[in-house]
């Protein structure tokens, strides 16, 4: 029993749950403090925003638990892609609530702009969290450098969805309501980019940011398996 509870932990731990409840958690008390302290529901979008981050991860960690339970059974991961990867922008679309920073007294302006970063932390790390977990599934299929096409891929479509999301006001569920406003949407801004540089230069922007913003979380989990081991040399 002890050892299941041990392993059912250590597959959580893997998930990044702990740090992103914590970091979600946070915010959510940040944002409690400053109801009852201004009497006023100022800034509730971030609540709804947050709430919607979670979504992409839990659909990456149905993925991971499907590839856990059911190593096999390959067919119900691609179940998860889809949904995953419609709501997949709505967690680094956090960085944009900014947008709606401004002095709001009582609350002194320090406090709305912590508050609102750690909002847009906590949307960071759920996207990073689920990212790596769909990147590790597939690379185990498929290879690592598939696996790599695969994530900047979907990092590039996350900085066309948080650019949709914030001027265009879309939301997730419009590929399904409205696939073809959507679509139709974005062929008129790849096909005419010099007259769009707006939307060219916030995408390549926030792409980069997210590629780099991933690419630290990556190196920094490939740093500890390798220091366990040098460590377990020495002790040796």
């Amino acid at each position: 029993m002890l050892k299941s509870l041990r392993l059912f932990s250590d597959f959580l731990a893997r998930q990044s749950l702990y740090p992103l409840m914590l970091s979600s958690g946070l915010a959510v008390t940040f944002y409690i403090l400053r109801v009852l302290y201004a009497r006023n529901w100022n800034y509730s979008n971030l609540a709804w925003n947050l709430f919607l981050a979670w979504v992409p991860y839990a659909f990456s960690f149905m993925a991971a638990t499907f590839h856990r339970l059911f190593p096999r059974q390959w067919w119900l991961i691609p179940l998860t892609v889809l949904p995953w990867l419609a709501f997949f922008p709505n967690a680094p679309y956090m960085v944009t609530d900014f947008y709606h920073l401004a002095m709001r007294p009582p609350v002194p302006f320090w406090y709305d702009i912590g508050l609102i970063s750690i909002f847009a932390f906590a949307g960071l790390f759920l996207a990073i969290a689920s990212l790596r977990t769909m990147h590790q599934l597939v690379e185990a299929a498929l290879g690592r450098f598939t696996g790599w096409v695969f994530a900047v891929l979907v990092l590039g479509l996350a900085g066309l969805g948080v650019y949709l999301g914030r001027f265009g006001r879309y939301n997730s569920w419009d590929l399904l309501i409205q696939p073809k406003t959507v679509l139709k949407d974005i062929a008129v801004q790849l096909l005419n980019p010099l007259d769009n540089l707006g939307f060219v230069g916030f995408t390549l922007m926030f792409t980069s940011i997210m590629f780099v913003f991933y690419l630290m979380f990556v190196s920094v989990n490939r740093l500890e398996p390798a220091q366990n081991q040098t460590q377990r040399g020495h002790d040796e």
